[in-house]
């Protein structure tokens, strides 16, 4: 092979190698997946995509667009997130942001970690390679700690994960005492037809309803006084989010605020010797996140406190195992031959596979996972991972959005370039 062919080929492969790296980037900002729920309370003049929601890699975005039709005029958008929460959690699930926690908190160093393996799939020399991804490692690393256990780390995380994470506590709306009472009775009509639902009694309904209430983030939030407290009240996230909107705050410093003026008032309401003091830090919004997210409608602790403790453990876990696959990695990039060294391009071309493993086991857990304090005994089942679906009155969507399409064209691309890089390794006899 000429000189002139070979330094071409090598442009072509970086080339494609780039513009799969730009791909990658531009979906992680990007929807990767949409639900939406339809039924006939939801008609489609009001909801012309139904209740729907879009899963991005670093949060759960509401999908519901602004409406200025003759039928209906919103100053805002429906929040579509809270919208099927409520809907789901009257058959026992939990709400949709105590799914995926640890995997969307560290989505940002897993996708950085995946573009240092690109730029090293570009390099080929090995000890330039190796030095290059060394670095590259540890500044991900340095990130990763300083986010999950550092002190105000917070401030390292993305906005758009931020955000979600204020949105999901509810933004005060089960303060207001929303009337529900329309879709209980379709939900119950419904299942009741179907022969899902198993047959409950008035009293039994009122007092299934009632302990979900129990759980609701106004209760949590709003009436607690502190132990030791001379009667200091704890201030609701509502009133919390009114003071926010007064001063016009807005971003990623206001959410951060937010997080730590909820985080301190949930505080107020434990037993002095569970008190925490805000750190700031990832991985304490994360397990405190999660606990409340558990516990938003169905406030039963024997449940919550073993799964937050698993999940607790799964995080350490995957901080361990993202800083030994580093290391891995940088040692299997040490000659251009092997198995290992395939690796570097093979991890980021399996993204969309992973992915939908990822999101098809969530979405077991979330229909073999249904707690009995729902209003609604329903069978565990599997939710609709692609198509279209029937749950109750409820017709149920599941398709790829913009950003998988992204994954797929990325992953597309880097194999063009794996198979060019291997022809051009065994023309060179390397």
């Amino acid at each position: 092979m000429s000189t002139e062919t070979r330094i071409n080929k090598s442009l072509l492969i970086r080339l494609l190698i780039l513009a799969s790296l730009a791909l990658l980037a531009v979906a992680y900002f990007t929807p990767i997946w949409w639900v939406a729920l339809k039924a006939p309370n939801y008609p489609p003049e009001a909801f012309p995509s139904g209740v729907r929601i879009h899963f991005h890699m670093n949060g759960i975005f509401n999908g519901c667009e602004l409406l200025d039709i003759a039928e209906k005029f919103e100053e805002e958008a429906l929040d579509c997130v809270h919208e099927m929460d409520a809907i789901n959690h009257f058959v026992g699930m939990y709400p949709i942001a105590s799914g995926g926690v640890v995997e969307r908190a560290f989505s940002p160093f897993l996708m950085s970690l995946l573009g240092v393996l690109l730029i090293g799939f570009m390099i080929f020399n090995p000890k330039v390679r190796m030095a290059v991804m060394g670095a590259g490692f540890a500044g991900v690393a340095a990130w990763m700690y300083l986010t999950y256990y550092g002190d105000g780390g917070l401030r390292y995380q993305t906005a758009g994960y931020l955000d979600t994470m204020v949105v999901s506590l509810g933004q005060g709306h089960e303060e207001e005492g929303e009337e529900l009472s329309p879709i209980i009775a379709n939900l119950k009509e419904s299942l009741d037809e179907s022969g899902q639902s198993s047959q409950v009694t008035s009293g039994e309904l009122r007092q299934s309803l009632e302990r979900a209430g129990q759980a609701k983030l106004g209760a949590a939030i709003a009436k607690l006084h502190a132990g030791t407290g001379v009667g200091a009240k704890a201030k609701s996230l509502k009133e919390i989010l009114a003071e926010s909107k007064k001063k016009g705050e807005g971003g990623k410093a206001a959410n951060i605020e937010l997080l730590k003026n909820t985080f301190d008032a949930d505080q107020v309401r434990k037993p002095v010797a569970e008190r925490q003091e805000w750190t700031g830090s990832g991985g304490q919004l994360l397990f405190w996140h999660y606990e409340k997210a558990l516990g938003r409608w169905f406030n039963n602790p024997a449940e919550i406190r073993p799964l937050v403790k698993i999940m607790e453990t799964a995080g350490t876990l995957l901080f361990w195992s993202v800083l030994a696959g580093m290391v891995f990695l940088v040692f299997a990039a040490r000659r251009n031959s092997g198995i290992l060294y395939w690796l570097l391009v093979a991890v980021p071309i399996i993204l969309p596979a992973a992915f939908i493993v990822e999101y098809a086991s969530w979405l077991w857990w979330y229909g073999h996972s249904l707690n009995d304090m729902g209003a609604f005994t329903l069978k565990p089942f599997m939710p609709t991972v692609f198509g279209q679906g029937k749950v109750a009155q409820f017709s149920t969507y599941s398709y790829p959005h913009i950003g998988f399409g992204l994954f797929m064209a990325s992953s597309l691309l880097l194999a063009v370039a794996a198979l060019l890089r291997r022809k051009q390794l065994k023309e060179s006899g390397e």
